[in-house]
């Protein structure tokens, strides 16, 4: 796995995957703005409701203006790997088909490109299981918050299965039928897990957290071929 990692390091910098680096993370920031304004004007109002019953003058726009930045900060650190990974999930295919053709020929070869429309359902439903996932959690890891008890661990568990079969269907996609994918989740979860633990690791460290999706398609290709011995 980590010999994979360097091997996808390597071709970062390729055209065709700094091309997809840029347009997902163009995107990505693109929704967050989106996301921003669309709060900022949510807390625009309140402010205005908030100063005819309460009678807080400008500071109401102050406070709306700073609850915006913290929601906007929150939101940020909350939501950008569910973000982020659905949309180079519309993206993947290319990536994939890059460290493919360039490591393994004759898989490429073989390979069905991946329609846009299921990469963005694709996408869509890794979003949603790890918003969904986290909030279903959220009682336990308050829990284990409050015990003092493996927080972090349990948060670190959780989201690297969930990226691990978010970036294993990535490349699987193109090599099998929709239907047997399940049957090949069911083989591969200790390989998953190791692949969504680094890229959960690639997520924690700053900066580098905006070429993790990225870096983890290329690192998921490697695994999926070296585990079916390509």
């Amino acid at each position: 796995m980590i010999h994979g990692l360097l091997l996808a390091l390597g071709q970062l910098f390729d055209r065709q995957i700094l091309r997809v680096l840029v347009k997902s993370l163009a995107l990505t920031l693109l929704l967050f703005v989106g996301f921003g304004f669309g709060l900022w004007v949510a807390m625009d109002r309140l402010a205005g409701f908030a100063n005819e019953w309460m009678g807080l003058g400008s500071n109401a726009g102050v406070l709306a203006d700073v609850a915006t930045l913290l929601l906007l900060a929150l939101g940020w650190w909350l939501l950008f790997r569910a973000v982020a990974v659905a949309v180079v999930g519309i993206f993947a295919d290319e990536v994939v088909a890059a460290v493919e053709a360039k490591h393994y020929p004759h898989a490429h070869a073989a390979a069905r490109d991946v329609p846009l429309g299921r990469s963005i359902t694709m996408g869509v439903g890794s979003a949603v299981r790890t918003i969904g996932y986290n909030l279903l959690l959220s009682p336990l890891y308050l829990i284990l918050l409050i015990t003092g008890v493996g927080t972090a661990l349990a948060f670190f568990a959780v989201n690297a299965w969930l990226l691990g079969r978010d970036l294993g269907d990535m490349v699987a996609a193109r090599h099998m039928p929709y239907a047997q994918l399940a049957e090949w989740r069911q083989g591969t979860r200790l390989r998953r897990f190791a692949l969504g633990a680094i890229g959960t690791g690639l997520f924690l460290v700053p900066l580098v957290n905006l070429l993790a999706p990225v870096l983890g398609a290329a690192l998921a290709t490697h695994a999926f071929h070296r585990g079916r011995g390509t």
